[in-house]
């Protein structure tokens, strides 16, 4: 039987230590980190040094390891072998700051604050650092309260999320049984509003393509030409037109889905995504705005150019690119997307488009709704805030889940502390302030009841 009484002081504890200065102090250390994963020169070792201490501080030990010259960090407790081992995962680069273009003339590095609005503002504050310090700062009240975590815990801290998360894969192929564990969890992405606690048990894949015709050397003569030579951006355009309906729904094969499962339909009904911020009647027929994010798959043109838009001339262009996105749930065969485009295209009458993948792609991954695991996590979170999550079968964004779910074959729940309307990799990232204490409580009380189960339980309905 839990103990309601510590159980509610450890949640009292994590609630009160998010409201004291030193978590603001704390958050505005990491932030002051320009930790761009995009600059060669980002200070991402001097980062983790900086979490080594504090996480040696919490009794943690800690070990550096460069895999394909990213840097990560492996953080470990443990207690006791019989208990329930936890792996975590968090990612402390960033986008870029995107200097001077935050409104006040808000330095990206800064933890700034907003009285009024009641918000905080900083590069990373969101995506990842202050989701990472929520869930270290609800271990420490647990431990304040209980005196001990009651459970084992290894926790991954990556520097390359942003681009693509190299060698993470490579690093837990080759760390497989040190990093064996009952269940992952972990925080990131934005809940379904920012007053409604979220778990998402996977996330969609992701992969981009670019899309290029190229027609000749040199633009010509729009009025001297015009009617009488192929325009590659016109042609483009009408390739573009193919692989999605006027209203969104996709028509390649191979990149749809066979149907939405019944367990992800139930889990979806009633719910309204993105805070709202959705077009009704867009995308797939038959399917709820949630579901369509959640459980389906959709393309978007990321960017299209031909010519200067900002400063035209009469001339034909040579030639048009597009940056085509998927997003795809688990269940579709992954194994060859751009050669379904391939195939897609050329029957359509576009052979002439060349197609190349552009970037790092994700793929898609996702644990069971009715797994023990998340059960046990939902019911938690019912208990700390009186009502239970939304639970969302996959995240509509991607990550590297399928790292997790795939090389180390482990169930995966991830808790968000964020919100839609974060501004996530955009200037002006922030979180309001009434999250933090929150969130801190919600997971205290989870790893609270992490340290009162059994292995079994976590694994057995």
């Amino acid at each position: 039987m839990l103990d309601m009484t510590a159980r509610q002081s450890a949640v009292d504890v994590a609630q009160a230590m998010a409201h004291d200065p030193a978590f603001r102090t704390a958050l505005a250390d990491l932030i002051a980190f320009p930790t761009d994963a995009s600059k060669p020169d980002a200070p991402l070792h001097a980062y983790l040094a900086h979490l080594s201490i504090g996480l040696a501080e919490m009794g943690f030990t800690t070990e550096g390891i460069s895999v394909e010259g990213q840097p990560f960090l492996i953080a470990s407790r443990i207690e006791d072998p019989d208990k329930p081992t936890v792996l975590g995962y968090a990612h402390g680069d960033t986008v870029p700051g995107m200097e001077g273009s935050w409104s006040k003339d808000r330095d990206p590095w800064t933890l700034t604050e907003d009285k009024k609005a009641g918000l905080w503002y900083g590069r990373g504050i969101a995506d990842n650092k202050g989701q990472m310090l929520i869930n270290l700062t609800a271990m420490q009240a647990v431990m304040a309260a209980r005196g001990r975590l009651g459970f084992n815990t290894r926790i991954i801290i990556e520097m390359g999320e942003e681009i693509g998360s190299p060698g993470l894969a490579k690093l837990c192929e080759k760390l497989k049984p040190r990093l064996a564990a009952d269940l992952l969890i972990a925080s990131d992405g934005p809940r379904v509003a920012v007053d409604r606690p979220t778990i998402f048990l996977g996330a969609r894949g992701g992969a981009t393509f670019q899309l290029r015709l190229k027609r000749r050397k040199g633009g010509r003569h729009s009025g001297n030409f015009g009617g009488a030579l192929a325009n590659p951006a016109l042609e483009l355009a009408h390739a573009l037109s193919r692989i999605a309906s006027r209203k969104g729904a996709l028509q390649v094969p191979g990149w749809i889905p066979d149907g939405v499962p019944e367990a992800s339909r139930a889990a979806l009904a009633g719910l309204t995504p993105a805070g709202g911020e959705v077009d009704e009647d867009w995308g797939a027929e038959g399917l709820t705005p949630a579901e369509r994010i959640h459980a389906w798959n959709s393309a978007e043109i990321l960017a299209f150019a031909a010519g200067k838009a900002s400063a035209p001339v009469n001339a034909i262009p040579a030639e048009a690119r597009a940056i085509v996105q998927l997003r795809y749930v688990l269940g579709i065969d992954d194994s060859d997307l751009g050669g379904a485009l391939r195939k897609f295209l050329d029957d359509e009458g576009f052979a002439d488009i060349a197609i190349t993948q552009q970037g790092p792609s994700f793929r898609a991954s996702a644990t069971p709704a009715d797994h023990p695991a998340v059960q046990f996590v939902a019911a938690s979170m019912d208990r700390t805030f009186g009502e239970p999550p939304v639970v969302l079968p996959s995240l509509g964004g991607s990550l590297p889940n399928d790292i997790f779910t795939d090389i180390l074959g482990l169930p995966t729940v991830w808790v968000p502390h964020s919100y839609p309307g974060c501004s996530q990799h955009a200037p002006n990232e922030h979180l309001p302030a009434e999250i933090f204490a929150e969130a801190a409580g919600l997971m205290a009380g989870l790893y609270w009841d992490l340290g009162e189960v059994s292995r079994e339980r976590l694994h057995q309905s």
